[in-house]
């Protein structure tokens, strides 16, 4: 649990550090796994216009010379994920788990599981694109396996979120699983899609035995919860969760993270941590 050295419960710096001594003194042992959204990139209301910031950019070339494996783990789509963040020398987790992308691949890999229902995920993302959906400026998202809807930055976030409650129904309603984020809701297969499962495929792959995730959101958690079911079962000797705080995420990430850090500028503060003396 983080220590509470502020209203906001952050971890004090001098606790950060303690907790990331471990990583680097052995880092061809370590997987640092980062969420992008949040974490990398600060917030806007339009999903489409957050960049990584150039310094983050350099952080991320170091640890990949450093780290036996540096990846980003992201609900948007693989491919998507690697031209945002402009590293192409790290792994992309796409689509909350569903998509992986190598360095060097041309095109994301999807989870077989998931082929058989793109076609159904697509039907159900048109049939939403109706003029009352607009109307609410209530943004449509394709990640291929999965549809989301945004109201982040609509005229009224109430009547937006209101018809994303009526859309959420409608997908429940047709077998289709829900899920909620930071103003968004996301419709996916009842296959099993989360960050957890991708970050336990990446740690069986690389062979690490120590394994940092980093997150700001509800869908993080999972990937809190798989690194430290690793742990539990040997495969870890060493795991951390980094919840990145923001004045709208949710409490459980401040909760459930072993460190608390101040947002994007925060976790900057880790990768320059991580990659000291490279």
């Amino acid at each position: 649990m983080a220590i509470d050295g502020s209203t906001r419960g952050l971890s004090a710096p001098d606790e950060v550090t303690a907790a990331l001594a471990v990583f680097r003194e052995n880092p061809a042992s370590v997987a640092v796994l980062l969420d992008i959204d949040g974490t990398l990139a600060p917030i806007v209301d339009l999903a489409s216009e957050a960049t990584v910031p150039e310094i983050t950019r350099q952080l991320l070339m170091r640890a990949s010379r450093r780290y036996r494996a540096v990846a980003c783990v992201s609900g948007r789509r693989a491919s998507e994920s690697r031209a945002m963040v402009g590293v192409g020398i790290i792994t992309y987790i796409g689509s909350h788990g569903a998509e992986l992308l190598e360095p060097g691949w041309t095109e994301a890999v999807l989870d077989p599981a998931l082929e058989g229902w793109a076609d159904r995920i697509a039907r159900f993302r048109r049939d939403s694109d109706t003029a009352e959906l607009r109307r609410a400026r209530v943004r449509i998202e394709d990640k291929g396996p999965i549809v989301a809807f945004h109201w982040r930055g609509a005229d009224d976030e109430m009547t937006a979120r209101e018809a994303v409650d009526a859309l959420a129904a409608h997908a429940a309603a047709d077998g289709l699983e829900i899920h909620w984020g930071r103003k968004v809701m996301e419709v996916r297969p009842p296959v099993r899609i989360d960050k957890g499962a991708g970050v336990r495929a990446l740690v069986a792959r690389s062979g690490v035995t120590r394994a940092l995730y980093a997150g700001d959101d509800v869908t993080d958690l999972d990937a809190f919860t798989a690194l430290r079911a690793l742990r539990r079962d040997g495969v870890l000797q060493h795991c951390l969760c980094v919840g990145v705080a923001s004045e709208d995420g949710p409490a459980a990430i401040r909760e459930e993270a072993d460190v608390v850090v101040d947002g994007t500028s925060g976790m900057l503060d880790v990768l320059a941590a991580l990659t000291a003396g490279e």
